[in-house]
């Protein structure tokens, strides 16, 4: 193989080979022997160590880091904490796809954002994301609910999972432009350590696990290996197709809950996601005309 064929596969296949890592997150959370909440510190201070190495190679920042800059992180950190948390307990009660889907909703909500942040009304094709989102998403609540009330309330947990991943992405938009993505990542999973860990203990879960596998697997797939990859990826490519790549992780991530845990869908399921997962394309495209300072800056997938 030339280089130049090199240079263009290389790009995809860690595109793929990223989405497909952050896909696994799900399935690590339910066999992981801690509580799910901790599963979540367990995730972020296993990876901490690696995530300081590579922003230690990033240049260092242009511009000073205010107070102002300081704080964000914090409350950045405390927002993806909280996230993690809520997703991670939803895993626990729904079906791996709808936990996959539900918590990356975080696009459509900061494409919403940036219609009330930009004072304008969505264009046709937002407006087409908006009606998949909902009837996906109102398809997918219906049928957990036919399944369990406790799967409803995973899908919801999820759900809300998502609303805190855009507000962190919010929250820490300005510092992402200064500090560069892994000093910020490694800055603000630091920041929601101590978060996790005080809410493992207040929900009364068991900290100390007695398999670490699960745990460190689930650091390296979700913070290490599925970031590392995005961030070398996503400069490579249009916003349409890491929209389509986004796809793989609910995907995946049905597999695996029908394959690990027996986790069945129907075709009307099958209706739900295909909406919703339609709506997280266009609301990536969409992203890409909305500015930043409005909306925030779209996330491709939950890569952190």
């Amino acid at each position: 193989m030339n280089s130049s064929a090199r240079h263009r596969l290389l790009p995809l296949a860690a595109l793929l080979v990223g989405n497909a890592a952050l896909a696994l997150g799900p399935w690590f959370v339910r066999l992981a022997d801690s509580g799910p909440v901790a599963a979540g510190f367990w995730r972020l201070a296993l990876a901490l160590p690696v995530l300081f190495l590579f922003a230690a190679r990033e240049p260092k920042p242009d511009a000073p880091v205010s107070r102002g800059m300081v704080l964000a992180v914090l409350a950045g950190g405390a927002f993806f904490a909280l996230d993690l948390a809520s997703w991670h307990v939803g895993i626990g009660y729904t079906r791996l796809g709808n936990a996959a889907l539900f918590g990356n909703s975080g696009s459509v909500i900061l494409m919403l954002w940036g219609f009330v942040a930009w004072h304008r009304w969505p264009r046709t094709r937002e407006w087409l994301a908006i009606l998949a989102a909902l009837s996906g998403a109102a398809i997918l609540l219906g049928r957990s609910f036919e399944v369990s009330t406790q799967t409803l309330v995973g899908d919801l947990f999820c759900l809300l999972a998502g609303l805190l991943y855009a507000g962190y992405l919010l929250i820490l938009q300005d510092a992402r432009r200064v500090l560069g993505g892994w000093r910020l990542l490694s800055w603000s999973s630091a920041a929601g350590v101590p978060v996790l860990l005080a809410v493992a203990i207040a929900h009364g879960e068991p900290v100390w696990p007695h398999q670490w596998g699960p745990l460190v697997a689930l650091a390296l797939s979700s913070q290490v290996v599925g970031q590392g990859l995005l961030v070398y990826s996503l400069r490579h490519f249009a916003p349409l197709a890491v929209g389509l790549a986004l796809l793989t992780q609910p995907a995946l991530a049905a597999l695996a809950g029908w394959l690990a845990f027996g986790e069945t869908l129907g075709p009307i399921d099958l209706v739900g996601m295909a909406l919703l997962a339609a709506a997280l394309v266009i609301a990536r495209v969409a992203g890409e005309s909305t500015p930043p300072a409005a909306a925030g800056i779209p996330a491709p997938a939950r890569e952190t």
